[in-house]
């Protein structure tokens, strides 16, 4: 589950959005579309009234509309809904700047340095129960620790319920 959060955060946090330097981008690109006044007046019956930018794949340019599968949508009040890839038409009239979804080196290097720095720091700690399962208590000084449960509390190789549980469920009688 660790690893796909990172993949994920990897993925997302490694572009940037920039001015679309084509005039008419090619289809298949990752675009933003910063939409106008007029647009979310157009726009709002069918993709909500508070649009402040449209993100998706320009699937094609038709004309003066731009068919774009929609990823998702950045409100004006901060919030964003993700969508499935919907199609949707958008006039260039409803559009005051395209942006386009580019690498960013700069976000990456910072982003695998962070959490190089991370990873050491948990390891200089001597936090290797995160890191290795298979830790056995053993420190650099060669003094083995073992945690001891309180008395009362809950311990996996002692059968039944842990106290808190058991009066909730008091034994039944048959």
């Amino acid at each position: 589950m660790t690893a796909v959060a990172g993949i994920g955060l990897l993925t997302t946090s490694c572009y940037n959005l920039q001015p679309s330097a084509a005039a008419v981008p090619v289809p298949g690109t990752r675009l933003a579309f910063a939409i106008n006044d007029v647009g979310r007046v157009a726009l709002g019956g069918s993709m909500g009234p508070e649009l402040r930018q449209v993100e998706g794949n320009l699937q094609a340019k038709d004309g003066d509309d731009y068919v774009v599968s929609v990823k998702g949508v950045e409100l004006l009040q901060g919030g964003y809904q993700t969508w499935a890839g919907e199609t949707v038409r958008i006039k260039s009239s409803y559009v005051s700047a395209i942006y386009e979804k580019r690498f960013s080196a700069a976000k990456t290097a910072l982003l695998v340095g962070g959490a190089a720095v991370a990873a050491s720091l948990l390891a200089s700690r001597g936090i290797r129960s995160f890191i290795d399962p298979r830790d056995n208590g053993e420190n650099d000084s060669g003094i083995v620790t073992r945690r001891v449960p309180r008395p009362g509390s809950f311990n996996p190789s002692r059968p039944g319920l842990p106290p808190f549980l058991r009066s909730l469920n008091p034994p039944r009688s048959h």
